[in-house]
């Protein structure tokens, strides 16, 4: 990526970053219920720490390279990520996968308000009205008082504000932390705590074809994990979180062509909505640059 500004470096991951995390959706979507949340999320966590340890030895990276305080924050991080997984696989069992992507969408208008409140970053009454008006869409897709709104929809809002809290922690890392490091506190933290919970929840028999599918969410986990840090501290807060939105494309596209899942009109009309503002946000932070 030599040659490139450093948020246009930023978006190019943030996009990579997404389309791994779909591709580890579908594949968990793929399994359903046959496999508890915590089983899937223990086996993973294994998968991806078997992968990850070696990795860091063969690059040189201990844990101890971080201070106090990246250590601390990225121990939030991954609290904040084992809270938005649960919420988020959870819904992903019970609901058409665009609906819950399509509400996973206003993450980059929840972070850019979150690095207005948190990070002091410059967020001007237009871009606030756009937020505004981004967050009324997901209204439009949960549907409140309606017979379409259910628990399910609240825990897909609750991934949102999980994953927000995630990325604000990764934003607040010192420059030098390393993202290596940083991925790897994810990736066994995921698995002491899903590994905490198991006793509690149960063991389901794991069957061939759902062996392969967790392999395939393992290896997009694990890319996705560096990248998504690498994403978050590479460029403005504000530009690189709208590339968030390649991740409904795809959503879109899978849903319709493994699971046979049609948005409806309003779900397609508060996506839109969302985009828009997410779009907007992006526009009006590039011309304020300019």
């Amino acid at each position: 990526m030599r040659g490139l500004s450093d948020n246009s470096r930023g978006a190019l991951l943030m996009i990579a970053a997404m389309g791994l995390f779909t591709a580890n959706d579908s594949f968990i979507k793929g399994i359903g219920t046959a496999i508890g949340v915590w089983q899937v999320l223990f086996l993973r966590g294994v998968g991806v720490s078997v992968v990850m340890v070696p990795f860091l030895w063969w690059r040189g990276v201990s844990l101890g390279v971080l201070s106090r305080r990246d250590m601390a924050l990225a121990i939030g991080r991954t609290l904040a990520e084992a809270a938005a997984a649960i919420c988020f696989l959870t819904a992903l069992q019970h609901m058409p996968f665009a609906n819950l992507s399509a509400i996973q969408q206003a993450l980059p208008l929840t972070v850019t308000l979150a690095g207005f409140l948190f990070l002091r970053e410059q967020v001007g009454w237009r871009r606030g009205l756009a937020i505004g008006i981004g967050l009324a869409g997901v209204l439009l897709i949960v549907r409140p008082g309606t017979e379409g709104f259910n628990g399910w929809s609240l825990l897909a809002l609750g991934s949102v504000a999980c994953v927000t809290v995630r990325d604000i922690f990764a934003r607040m890392l010192s420059p030098g932390a390393s993202t290596l490091a940083v991925a790897a506190i994810s990736a066994l933290g995921m698995t002491l705590i899903s590994a905490l919970a198991l006793p509690f929840t149960g063991w389901d028999p794991v069957a061939p074809e759902h062996a392969l599918l967790l392999l395939g969410s393992i290896a997009a986990i694990f890319v996705a994990y560096i990248v998504s840090v690498s994403a978050m501290r590479v460029g403005e807060l504000g530009f690189v979180a709208p590339f968030r939105y390649f991740s409904l494309l795809v959503a879109v596209l899978v849903g319709l062509v493994f699971f046979a899942e049609i948005p409806d009109l309003p779900t397609v009309a508060g996506a839109g909505i969302i985009v828009a503002s997410g779009l907007y946000t992006l526009w009006r932070e590039r011309r304020l640059a300019a």
